[in-house]
């Protein structure tokens, strides 16, 4: 035998379209960085390292966070690996770290794909893949889910990006102007739901102190089903717009993010379910063997003048 080893540096897929720049990370599938120019119009990462926050993540069987990572399907009570036992939730997925594949590229679209294979808290096989396809002034992407397995297979999908505005220095996204098109709010304590929901007045205008961590629905759509989120800075403005499959949005002003990160960006997460839902039971979706679930956002920019 050679002695061989695997390839350990970090992967990464680029495309570009006009001046922007996409690349994708080839651990977890996300979105790492886009650019256009000099605007980062993601707060993204430098390549290789581990994120705080979870920026760009896919997060698949679930998002968001399922209490002491606890949970039962049809009789059977599954338990997930938690953070941590000060944090014991089971956050964000199984998909974070996992390698992705390149399944098709172009110079301006690119599709990226892994398995979710069956464990004992998630005794389940999906197939995943993200479809990325970018012009000057428009990210679209697609998440697509297919039940690889031989039963039905419950889950959740959610996207993690956080927006970016020209905002740069910790604190500085006080400035920037936020709508959000949701009219309700999950009450939650800790991130898990309290049972309540609460009238939310989308309309928020300019952020200053105010700190949200907010699960949002009831999604006021336009003619076209699409509910768009706007955020507004010295950059520009960006629109980042959900389809139908994404009733739900979590809003975040990155307050307990790591020192030096914190409240620089927004992230707006499409979520086809809130925190705790395989637990719950709300809004989960189910597959049965080789049925497919997808969903698509997109991100549109437009600068300042």
């Amino acid at each position: 035998m050679s002695g061989a080893w695997p390839a350990t540096e970090p992967t990464e897929v680029q495309v570009a379209a006009g001046d922007a720049r996409l690349a994708v990370d080839l651990r977890g599938g996300g979105p790492r960085a886009l650019t256009v120019g000099d605007w980062e119009v993601l707060d993204g990462y430098p390549s290789g390292t581990v994120p705080a926050g979870r920026r760009g993540g896919l997060l698949l069987p679930w998002p968001n966070r399922i209490r002491d990572g606890r949970w039962s399907w049809r009789g059977r009570t599954l338990q997930l690996d938690v953070a941590s036992p000060s944090s014991p939730t089971a956050s964000h997925g199984l998909l974070s770290w996992q390698p992705f594949a390149v399944l098709e590229q172009r110079d301006d679209a690119v599709t990226v794909g892994a398995s979710v294979e069956a464990r004992p808290g998630y005794p389940f096989r999906l197939a995943a893949a993200v479809d990325y396809a970018l012009t000057p002034d428009r990210l679209t992407v697609t998440v697509r889910v297919r039940n690889a397995g031989a039963d039905a297979a419950p889950l959740g999908v959610g996207v993690h990006p956080y927006l970016a505005v020209g905002s740069t220095a910790e604190g500085d996204i006080a400035d920037a102007e936020l709508s959000v098109p949701a009219r309700t709010v999950l009450d939650t304590e800790d991130n898990l739901p309290t049972g309540g929901r609460t009238a939310f007045d989308g309309a928020v205008g300019r952020i200053g102190d105010r700190a949200l961590n907010h699960p949002l629905t009831d999604l006021a759509r336009d003619a076209d089903g699409w509910a768009r989120t706007r955020l507004r800075g010295p950059a520009g403005e960006l629109e980042l717009a959900v389809d139908r499959s994404w009733p739900w949005l979590q809003v975040y002003t990155g307050d307990t993010l790591p020192e030096g990160q914190r409240r620089r960006s927004v992230a707006v997460e499409p979520m086809s379910c809130p925190p705790n839902a395989l637990a719950d039971g709300v809004d989960v979706v189910v597959l049965e063997p080789g049925d497919v679930w997808s969903g698509t956002w997109t991100l549109a920019w437009t600068r300042e003048v």
